[in-house]
Order: structure tokens, then C-alpha cells, then sequence
């Protein structure tokens, strides 16, 4: 029998923020700059992955020269950050379920793919950075999702054993993380992804993130 939760860890896009159709058309632009044209569909195929690694493989994919990946790169999340400041909005049901963590005496973290510099945009524009005990990007890390690295130092750096964390996913290869680092995990997909088989190795399965709640105190 597992024991009680001792603290909640969101992914951040797609669960935090509304962003995976910013993250679209940022890297749609982005490429489209430098030559490079890619589909909604295509960015789809990449969703939960560092943006480095999605990058690279569009540029093998396209047997272009690695040279050009920091300036991609760097062009996509400047035009991220600017939809972001302009247009994001957060996923209905996030600062009810913090309280939530709050009120239960939970720990908070967030483990994300993305950057230091889109982390810090989106927590500044939903104005909640103060309510996580830690915050994490695997940016600079050995491993991205969906290698469970970044769920296990966010649990380290919360001083909470990862097999008392649960973990808010909406990405296959985010749940696939935090299911390596022995968390118990809720697959919260989009409208988009709600049908692939993959979010069975999930342990719990949400339409909206509000669902959540029950879910959270059935584990304290």
C-alpha cells in the first residue's frame, strides 16, 4: 500500500499555462525564419521535449547544418516569450488546486522541460513563484523527459522522497518520467492527446485539472 502524499509536482506547460498552442506558433515562426517549415502536426510530435532536442531533430529531420540550432532556438523563445507575456493565461483550476496543496500542508514544485527564461516568464505572468518551495527546468540537465532526472532533483531539492510525490502531467513523456522516478502521477492531457493509449501507465486520469482535487486529498 503506498503511503500518504507529502507533496504535489506540476509539470508547468499544458498544466500550469495554456501554452502548448503558444509553443506551436512560436516554433512554427521560429523555424519558419530560418528556413525551415514545419506543421502544427509536426509540433505535436515533439510535445514534453527540451526545446534543444526538439531543434536538433527537426534539423536532422531536415538534413540541415546543427550550426543553426542555438539561433532556432534562441528565435523560438524569444517569440514564445512574447506570446506568453501578451496572450498566456492559466489552466482553469490552478491557483484552487495550490490552496488546495496549501491547505493540506502539501510541498509544491515544478519540474519542467522548458527553459530557466520561459519558466521565470510564465511564473511571473500568472504571478505565482512564491507558492513552490522549488522550481526546476532541466535546461542544464544531463537528461530531459521523459528521463525522470528532473522529477527526482525537484523531489531532492523539497526534501520529499520521490515515492511520496505526486505528479501532474499533461505530456506522455512527462508521465513517463514521473512514473521512472516512482511517483504516482495524473495525466491531465489536452482536448488533442485525451485518446492516446500511452496515458495508461498513468495511475490517474483527468479531463480538467479541478478533477484533481479529490484525487489529492483521497491520497493524504
Amino acid at each position: 500500500m503506498h503511503k500518504a502524499i507529502e507533496a504535489v509536482i506540476f509539470d508547468m506547460d499544458g498544466v500550469l499555462i495554456d501554452s502548448e498552442p503558444l509553443w506551436r506558433r512560436a516554433m512554427i515562426k521560429g523555424f519558419g525564419e530560418n528556413g525551415i517549415f514545419i506543421t502544427e502536426s509536426e509540433c505535436r510530435k515533439t510535445t514534453g521535449q527540451r526545446l534543444k532536442e526538439v531543434v536538433t531533430f527537426w534539423l536532422d529531420y531536415h538534413k540541415i547544418s546543427s550550426n543553426l540550432v542555438d539561433k532556432v532556438e534562441a528565435d523560438i523563445v524569444k517569440d514564445l516569450i512574447d506570446l506568453i507575456n501578451k496572450e498566456g493565461q492559466p489552466i482553469q483550476g490552478v491557483n484552487e488546486i495550490i490552496e488546495l496543496c496549501n491547505e493540506l500542508n502539501l510541498k509544491v514544485g515544478l519540474a519542467t522541460s522548458s527553459s530557466i527564461k520561459i519558466m521565470d516568464a510564465v511564473l511571473n505572468k500568472l504571478q505565482i513563484k512564491h507558492q513552490f518551495h522549488a522550481i526546476l527546468s532541466a535546461q542544464d540537465l544531463r537528461h530531459g523527459k521523459p528521463h525522470p532526472e528532473v522529477f527526482i532533483n525537484c523531489a531532492h531539492f523539497i526534501g520529499v522522497n520521490p515515492n511520496a510525490c505526486l505528479a501532474i502531467e499533461d505530456s506522455v513523456n512527462g508521465v513517463i518520467a514521473a512514473k521512472a522516478a516512482q511517483m504516482r502521477v495524473i495525466a491531465v492531457p489536452d482536448e488533442e492527446h485525451k485518446t492516446l493509449k500511452q496515458f495508461a501507465v498513468a495511475d490517474y486520469f483527468c479531463h480538467q485539472l479541478l478533477e484533481a482535487e479529490k484525487i489529492i486529498r483521497s491520497l493524504c
